[in-house]
């Protein structure tokens, strides 16, 4: 999975009322191809991390999967869990590109709430980045709600910012 950035969000702290953020786009000067996959492939995870509670949901299509959703739940030692067992983290989501714009991620969210409330969930939690323009504004179309930014999360990318999303599932 990649993503050409062409586009940011520039992130700020909302005053009135306290504790919110804003979100506002800009353009940069010469846009780059970010490879998550490069990062931190799939085929890696089970060497990491304990799967076996984990969900991991696939969108298919006349036979053909296009797209998929990884739901990662009551995993010891991941730090985005807060050590909870009522919090799940979509750990990752994908869509085939000839399929975006056409509901499928919104159906494979939809689908990463149904398994993480029937595992006792209260919320879904997101982390993103402030370069990746589109998964932000697909969260926030799904009711996520941003909750923390980490100007610093990450060494090897200094310029970008970790966003927190969670979405209340009513539990």
């Amino acid at each position: 999975m990649s993503l050409e950035v062409r586009e940011i969000f520039q992130v700020s702290t909302i005053e009135n009322p306290p504790g919110g953020f804003s979100l506002s786009k800009r353009s940069i000067e010469a846009p780059y191809l970010k490879d998550y996959d490069a990062l931190e492939n799939p085929q890696q995870w089970a060497g990491s991390f304990d799967l076996s509670n984990w969900g991991f949901l696939v969108a298919r299509s006349e036979g053909l999967r296009i797209g998929g959703v990884a739901i990662a739940f009551d995993t010891p030692g991941m730090d985005m869990l807060e050590n909870h067992r009522d919090i799940a983290v979509l750990w990752d989501i994908r869509v085939a590109p000839q399929m975006r714009g056409r509901g499928v991620g919104t159906a494979l969210f939809k689908a990463a709430e149904v398994w993480s409330t029937a595992r006792g969930c209260r919320q879904l939690k997101v982390e993103t980045q402030n370069i990746n323009v589109p998964a932000c504004q697909f969260y926030a179309k799904q009711g996520c709600v941003l909750s923390a930014i980490h100007p610093h999360a990450y060494r090897e990318f200094p310029d970008e910012v970790q966003l927190i999303w969670y979405k209340d599932l009513g539990n």
